[in-house]
């Protein structure tokens, strides 16, 4: 463990339907940098991971939208997973989320289907992301610019298109808030 991150605070913002491996992943990396990382949801209690189309393990919520103010950290995560991308970017409070971190500057690190929150939220237009490519009309139709990369960083945007480009997209967002945080 590094402590490269230590002091900082990271929100992974995740419903049940998230892709396990969008949340786990990014959440290891960033405490094993040494940052404190909170999985904030709708609900208190655990969440359900999906791999893919399958249940697969569940995590446990470290807070509520209605406990969890974007002020107290220095970045948020949006993991992917369809059921996930879809039920949180309809959600009030997720988007007061993304939109309070958003105009504080702090990195937002987005994956694959976690791209629906911050286009719902209004925080897609002149930014230069990827996604998961059925994602790119969403995008473009936002005011986005969509590119398919492993690994795109635009301001304080991170984003990536799949699991498989989760090694680039964790190295990215832990150099840009190691950078924010300086």
């Amino acid at each position: 463990m590094s402590n490269e991150l230590k002091g900082r605070k990271v929100a992974i913002l995740a419903v049940d339907g998230f892709e396990q491996t969008e949340l786990f992943e990014p959440k290891r990396a960033l405490a094993d940098a040494g940052a404190t990382v909170h999985v904030i949801s709708a609900k208190s209690g655990t969440i359900q991971g999906f791999e893919h189309v399958d249940k697969g393990d569940t995590v446990a919520v470290d807070k509520t939208f209605d406990q969890a103010d974007a002020a107290d950290y220095d970045a948020v995560v949006l993991p992917g997973g369809v059921v996930n991308g879809d039920a949180i970017r309809t959600m009030p409070q997720a988007q007061a989320f993304v939109k309070a971190a958003d105009s504080a500057r702090k990195p937002i690190a987005v994956i694959c289907h976690g791209a629906w929150l911050p286009v719902s939220a209004g925080l897609i237009k002149g930014h230069t992301v990827t996604s998961w490519p059925s994602l790119q009309d969403d995008i473009r139709n936002a005011g986005g610019t969509w590119v398919d990369r492993e690994v795109v960083e635009d301001g304080n945007f991170i984003t990536s298109r799949r699991p498989d480009d989760l090694l680039a997209f964790n190295k990215t967002l832990i150099a840009q808030l190691a950078r924010h945080a300086a």
